[in-house]
């Protein structure tokens, strides 16, 4: 679950996260957890989208019309957002919607953001993602596709950038998720309840501590933290130097058809998580082990139901990396 959080982070171009696994696993803990270790990153000062200063013509409109005025988009640095999207949201608070106090006190149609516009650049979660509204889903699935939320409504008409890193938690004995939904994630992982009595023992004692003494919990994590921050950040700037040599390119491809995933998007999470893992690596090559490590994260959730076979998604992966590679 770290792991594919992580590779997601070193390239957002991977897809979202999926993590099903038990109740009081930490699932939700481990992604509230990111603000803390994300390197900042750099938007325009006063914008309301976080637009990078050089995103051009991909900007929002305000960012535009203030290149057009001659006016210079200063930079700032940000934490990186990681946006909760509750099960109960309203359609204009996740989209945005007209800004009420303005209208009314003013009498100025003006827009204001939702969760969309500020999880930009960033993380949006959704805490038991099998049990959200279809209507949410289909408004996801939109700007998932495009990187752009559209609002017609109320006389406001506005589009802005919204690309972001989709990180679902769920617990699979409540449901299942849309299938169109669930090809969306790049990464699926699987989490179960820690059946090592020490791991159990460590791992009740850092909740106490930080229970008892949050800050002091947190500055002695510190230097951790920041190992890791720095490790992400190398890990950026040398992912799309790595290169993925044909034969690998190959090898994945072979992996996919053998296990009968729909279209090509198999081929290309398993591509991007790969090169992702080797540059956290510090490796400069994708090799046939980044592959057989990441295969199951990024195929598991791809995999056709078959009522012939009795075994789970990720037995069905780790046979066929056992036909494809050698055991």
């Amino acid at each position: 679950m770290k792991r594919a959080i992580l590779l997601a982070t070193v390239d957002p171009a991977i897809g979202g996260v999926l993590i099903l696994g038990h109740r009081g696993t930490a699932k939700s803990t481990v992604v509230r957890a990111l603000p803390a270790l994300l390197p900042s990153m750099t938007v325009v000062e006063g914008c309301r989208y976080g637009c990078a200063p050089d995103a051009g013509s991909s900007g929002c409109v305000e960012c535009r019309a203030r290149v057009d005025a001659g006016q210079k988009l200063r930079p700032v640095k940000v934490t990186v957002p990681v946006v909760d999207l509750p099960l109960g949201a309203t359609e204009d608070r996740v989209v945005g919607a007209l800004d009420l106090e303005r209208a009314l006190t003013r009498g100025e149609k003006a827009f204001e953001p939702g969760l969309l516009a500020r999880a930009h650049r960033g993380f949006l979660y959704v805490d038991e993602i099998n049990l959200l509204e279809d209507h949410l889903v289909d408004l996801l699935l939109d700007v998932a596709a495009t990187g752009e939320n559209v609002v017609e409504r109320e006389g406001i008409s506005i589009r802005h950038p919204a690309r972001f890193v989709l990180v679902g938690s769920g617990n699979p004995e409540e449901g299942d998720l849309r299938p169109q939904l669930l090809d969306r994630f790049g990464l699926s992982c699987e989490v179960s309840t820690v059946n090592e009595v020490s791991q159990r023992i460590e791992v009740v004692r850092r909740r106490d501590a930080f229970d008892r003494d949050p800050e002091g919990f947190v500055a002695r994590w510190a230097e951790e933290d920041g190992k890791v921050r720095r490790h992400l950040e190398r890990a950026r700037k040398r992912v799309h130097e790595v290169t993925v040599p044909d034969e690998v390119l190959g090898r994945a491809a072979e992996l996919c058809t053998r296990l009968g995933t729909d279209g090509l998007r198999g081929e290309l999470s398993l591509l991007r998580a790969s090169r992702a893992w080797a540059a956290l690596e510090g490796k400069k090559d994708v090799t046939l082990e980044h592959l057989r490590a990441i295969a199951p994260e990024a195929l598991r959730h791809r995999l056709r139901r078959n009522p012939l076979d009795d075994v789970g998604s990720t037995a069905r992966v780790m046979r066929a990396i056992a036909d494809c590679y050698g055991a």
